[in-house]
């Protein structure tokens, strides 16, 4: 069995949003932010890993567009080869 972390991200981001919405309305309800820091710290757990994991894959797309056009640089300085025979 293999880890699916588009199952994980979806979970999380699942969870953060309800714990946000959960919380913005019993703010309002109780009219009491103190009481429900709580749930907003529940939602700001979720939505870390997320933003971290956004981070990393857009450093890595980064890093190998970098590497493609590096490649693609060294094929253009290397001269073709002739088809010309030699005597």
């Amino acid at each position: 069995m293999t880890f699916d972390k588009s199952l994980l991200r979806t979970v999380l981001f699942a969870v953060g949003v309800s714990a946000l919405v959960i919380g913005i309305y019993q703010t309002l309800l109780f009219n009491d932010l103190g009481r429900n820091y709580w749930i907003f710290m529940v939602s700001m757990v979720c939505w870390m890993p997320l933003l971290y994991w956004r981070q990393q894959e857009r450093v890595a797309a980064k890093v190998a567009e970098q590497e493609a056009k590096l490649a693609q640089q060294q094929r253009a300085k290397t001269p073709a080869k002739s088809t010309k025979k030699r005597r």
